[in-house]
């Protein structure tokens, strides 16, 4: 891969690889610093250029998804749902405005904004706040501050067979030596899929336009403001899985932040940062005519909020400190009518205008015990405060229950790493709280399509309450490198739903009523074994194994649990050209919960291919990508697929960028 080299100042890498001699632990203004690194792909997969950020995410071990059509992918974290994981972009807190959970917070990104996403497994995501997965912070990009005038950009377009997704993504960088500013701009339109016997997968079409705008001001040689902005549209969105789509989700993300540097003293960096989001999110069925009873589920979600963080540095010791607070409004109604929609003959609040209020204070800390041992320890305080405008329609299966509700949430987390010239090894384990969801705490008649049952919240749930525990170990040289990964989660109060013996379905799909209610306890249990080998100098392998299991308090199994899957992957590159394929796949999920509305879903394996190939025009550094997803068009369906729908059969897609 070539090696660039470049000018870095104040907010790019960080200078202490030069030579020149300071005093320990103080800062510097360099005019500038040369340094010699790696370029790696960020936002891309060995296989694909042009991925969505959910094809991105999908390549990491411990994220799975729920999904319901070709669009806005669940993300499962240690095979937890989103409420028990924290998706934040920025540090900034963001909540869907979906009942249905179709419009997760990384629906709202693109891929050509974004930088990098850390994922952080378990407690030790409990910066961003209270979690029992972990958290997933989506981090934009942001462009260095720079010694001359620059101007950088690139431009994707490219096209997909199988649904005819045309896409365009661009991105643009202006910088100089006190003013940074940096945009872009992607459109996705598709239509729908066919799936490995060539039928048409129908209302699996989709059409997004995402932009972005960041600009940073330097106000001394060690302090900058910067501002930020995204607006994303999605129109006319189906999902196959649903009985009802999305006909428009709208979202504008802002925020403003101040960054100082210190030169001396114990604290390093201050980073303080002020945000706004509203979302809205419209679900309707006015294009299944099959339908009886139509329905229309309009939603929103404000959120403002403060999120600052300070670094600190004495000799071997770091610590992070991070204080995190918000209000969020989230608003859902129901409205149901017969095919003339001026009849309206129902109409309720699935969110009844529900506040959340949360603040917490996190400590990150690390401390080199030796050269080949390090200690990391944490912990967090959360107080999160409810209030639910509409009680009465909670009190209609919880009657008495509080209209407001505080609770506080604690967590700690610990780890020892140990290296031992080519081997690598690490323990730990967590404690922490999380507070029910605002479905799960107040909503009223949200309809599963999956187990097709209609939920109520609980505005009493306890709090989850998780006891991890976490390892690995490794071993790389030049030739080859291996990794063993494992955690296992002990969930008390578990919050699952349950049928109730009182109350009637109020969709006409619904078969029950279920109430959100609190398990005794969970066990879950994760493993990821990762390998790579270097075959010859310019062909590469690596592979991987992953394996899920979790059963309730009576030895049941939870839903959407990923059963035993695996990849392997062939890179060859030579001077410009780069061939790549796998084979990736899942074994039959025998694990599987009826109960949940789950069944088996048999095995299956999938063959992928691609070739790209480097060139210049003028000055443009210009990459073509031909390859094909599933090759062989087979059709299957996995554990994770709402309602068994099909998977895409083959798909060949093209795509080219230009650099400049």
């Amino acid at each position: 891969m070539k090696r660039l080299m470049f000018p870095v100042l104040l907010f790019g890498i960080a200078a202490n690889a030069q030579s020149i001699q300071e005093k320990k632990d103080s800062a510097k203004a360099l005019d500038e610093v040369k340094v010699v690194a790696t370029a790696k792909k960020k936002m891309e997969t060995e296989m694909k250029m042009a991925v969505s950020v959910d094809e991105f995410l999908a390549s990491s071990n411990n994220i799975s998804f729920i999904k319901r059509g070709a669009y806005a992918w669940e993300p499962l974290l240690n095979n937890m749902s989103t409420e028990r994981s924290t998706v934040t972009i920025d540090g900034m807190h963001i909540f869907g405005a979906c009942t249905d959970k179709m419009d997760p917070i990384t629906s709202y990104v693109e891929s050509n904004n974004l930088s990098a996403i850390d994922i952080k497994s378990g407690q030790e995501g409990s910066l961003h706040g209270a979690t029992v997965a972990g958290s997933i912070d989506l981090k934009r990009k942001s462009t260095p501050f720079s010694l001359e005038k620059k101007w950088g950009g690139s431009y994707q377009t490219g096209f997909e067979m199988n649904n005819k997704q045309f896409f365009n993504l661009g991105n643009v960088s202006y910088s100089t030596n006190r003013f940074v500013a940096d945009g872009s701009v992607s459109y996705r339109k598709a239509g729908d899929y066919y799936d490995g016997n060539n039928d048409e997968v129908k209302h699996s079409q989709y059409n997004k336009f995402n932009t972005s705008l960041g600009m940073a001001y330097k106000t001394s040689p060690f302090s900058a403001l910067r501002v930020d902005a995204i607006f994303d549209v999605a129109k006319d969105v189906g999902f196959p899985a649903l009985p009802m789509d999305l006909w428009l989700s709208r979202a504008l993300i802002t925020s403003a932040s101040y960054k100082q540097l210190f030169q001396e003293g114990l604290i390093k960096v201050w980073d303080t940062k002020v945000y706004f989001n509203a979302i809205e999110h419209y679900m309707d069925d006015t294009k299944r005519p099959e339908n009886l009873v139509h329905m229309d589920m309009p939603g929103w979600s404000t959120t403002y909020g403060l999120v600052s963080k300070a670094n600190l540095k004495s000799g071997d010791y770091s610590s992070e400190i991070q204080l995190n607070a918000y209000n969020n409004l989230s608003i859902a109604e129901m409205r149901m009518y017969p095919q003339d929609r001026s009849k309206r003959t129902m109409f309720a609040y699935s969110w009844p205008w529900v506040t959340t209020k949360f603040a917490s204070l996190a400590m990150n800390n690390s401390w080199d015990i030796s050269e080949r041992s390090q200690v990391n320890f944490g912990g967090t305080v959360g107080v999160n405060y409810n209030r639910s405008k509409y009680v009465e329609f909670n009190w209609i299966f919880h009657p008495g229950a509080p209209q407001e509700k505080t609770r506080l949430l604690p967590g700690l987390h610990a780890s020892y790493q140990l290296n031992i010239n080519q081997f690598n090894f690490s323990v730990g384990t967590g404690y922490g709280h999380r507070a029910p969801s605002v479905s799960e705490g107040y909503g009223y008649y949200i309809y599963n399509s999956f187990d097709r049952y209609d939920y109520v919240g609980n505005p009493d749930l306890k709090n989850e309450i998780s006891y991890e525990a976490n390892a690995s170990a490794g071993f790389k040289n030049e030739k080859m490198g291996i990794e063993a990964k494992v955690n296992y989660f002990y969930i008390q109060n578990y919050i699952i739903g349950k049928i109730l013996s009182l109350g009637s379905p109020m969709n006409y799909q619904s078969v029950g009523v279920k109430g959100y209610t609190s398990l005794n306890h969970a066990k879950l249990f994760n493993l990821a074994l990762n390998v790579n080998y270097n075959i010859l100098e310019h062909l590469h392998w690596n592979g991987s194994l992953t394996y899920a299991r979790a059963t309730d308090d009576n030895g049941g199994n939870l839903p959407f649990i990923r059963p035993l899957s695996y990849q392997t992957f062939l890179h060859f590159m030579y001077k410009k050209l780069g061939v790549q394929t796998s084979l990736n796949g899942d074994f039959a999920q025998i694990n599987y919960s009826p109960e949940y509305g789950e069944d088996q879903t048999p095995a299956y394996i999938i063959w992928n291919a691609s070739a790209d190939y480097w060139f210049n025009i003028k000055s443009f550094r210009t990459v073509l990508q031909v390859g094909a997803e599933n090759l062989l068009n087979r059709y299957y369906s996995t554990y994770a697929d709402w309602g068994n729908i099909p998977r895409m059969g083959r798909n060949i897609f093209t795509s080219l960028k230009f650099n400049f």
